[in-house]
């Protein structure tokens, strides 16, 4: 079927973090929300369907995970990526946060170091300070507007013991997909130093312009036994509040520290809603997500263009994945408070500030843009009313 990525659904009465959250954290309840990762889209038909049927049921018990749920994971990576996946090395989750931080919590001591690539999602920095661990971060270098790891710094780090790696991939928030070479080169240097690799690969299903995502763990056998992977439908389908990912572990005994973690807390039990969804997402959403995939590509085309042509002074990123454009403001000479108060209440656009995502990337932010085309075109044109008034 054909599905309406144009159309715009109000999301101010479902609790949306993105829309009640603008008050509180902006000071601007009218501000266009570019910010928080989610899609202003409505989910694939056959998702919709699948809550329907079981919410008809009426009763919403503890539930069990159906037999083939791990096959149903396997088999739709197995289509969009070739990767062989171990369904007894798999667990579920929460999501990928949660996972993550359990992950340091559990297979990491205190003062342990772990490694990480700046500018980067703000929940990696916490689940290792949070966790009493040493952060190493490693700056990733910025070249004609793109951004590559720095594997000399990522070797020197790992000499001086780094224990742990989270791997960003595809990136959040600079969009790149990384290359099986720049993969192997990492990989190399982690086998070399016995440097173990979390890796976070919710949006690897969200590439653009037929770019190529690499599961790190698919890489090599070398690697895949010191890679633990998180995935998730939840970031492709646009199901974060379902609250559901998936683990891949290199060994069983690795998964086992991990599924008693949860245990003690007794959250093993899975959400009724995130396995129909999740289910229903990978046996029945491809269609779906092709469209979305296009569709996020004209957004960005439109950003790219528009930016080039009627506010040069702010020069995009263009992602290789993920719905998420990183701006490079600094020629707008504002410090990161000053950036973000510009854009808030001047521009009217909300959008999250560079430093949420390290102290090296004052001067940036992350604009959303997995919204209806006609509310990008809004924030843009908002954008450069502002930007020209600076210079009237």
């Amino acid at each position: 079927m054909k599905y309406d990525f144009d159309e715009i659904v109000d999301r101010s009465r479902t609790g949306a973090e993105k829309y009640t959250g603008l008050e509180k954290l902006y000071g601007n309840p009218e501000a266009i929300p570019l910010w928080v990762a989610d899609m202003d889209f409505k989910a694939a038909q056959p998702i919709l369907d699948a809550v329907r049927e079981r919410t008809e049921n009426g009763i919403f018990g503890y539930t069990v995970r159906p037999e083939k749920y791990y096959s149903t994971v396997c088999s739709f990576q197995k289509r969009r990526k070739n990767w062989d996946m171990d369904e007894k090395l798999m667990s579920v989750s929460l999501g990928v946060v949660p996972s993550i931080c359990m992950l340091i919590s559990e297979l990491t001591e205190p003062e342990d170091r772990i490694i990480i690539q700046t500018p980067v999602y703000r929940p990696f920095y916490n689940a290792v300070r949070d966790a009493g661990r040493e952060l190493l971060e490693s700056p990733l270098l910025e070249s004609d507007g793109c951004f590559y790891m720095d594997f000399e710094d990522i070797e020197e780090k790992a000499r001086q013991g780094a224990r742990y790696m989270i791997l960003c991939s595809p990136h959040n928030p600079v969009g790149r997909v990384w290359t099986k070479k720049e993969l192997e080169t990492l990989g190399d240097i982690c086998i070399r130093y016995g440097v173990r690799v979390i890796s976070d690969e919710i949006h690897s299903d969200l590439v653009l312009w037929g770019n190529r995502h690499i599961p790190f763990a698919a890489v090599s056998e070398e690697i895949r036994k010191l890679t633990i992977t998180c995935i998730s439908a939840t970031k492709t389908f646009n199901l974060a509040g379902l609250q559901n990912s998936i683990t891949v572990f290199p060994d069983i005994e690795t998964k086992n520290i991990f599924d008693r973690a949860w245990g003690r807390l007794h959250i093993e039990c899975s959400n009724c809603f995130s396995l129909v969804c999740t289910q229903a997402a990978f046996e029945h959403g491809e269609e779906w997500l092709e469209q979305l995939i296009t569709y996020i590509e004209g957004n960005v085309n439109l950003v790219m263009d528009y930016f080039s042509s009627f506010i040069p002074q702010i020069k995009p990123v263009r992602p290789e994945g993920t719905y998420l454009i990183w701006l490079d403001c600094r020629q707008l000479g504002m410090t990161g408070r000053q950036l973000t108060d510009f854009m808030v209440n001047k521009a009217g656009i909300a959008m999250s500030a560079g430093t949420y995502f390290g102290k090296n990337a004052e001067g940036y932010m992350r604009m959303n843009v997995a919204c209806p085309r006609a509310i990008v075109q809004k924030a843009l044109q908002q954008l450069k009313e502002a930007v020209d008034a600076l210079e009237a």
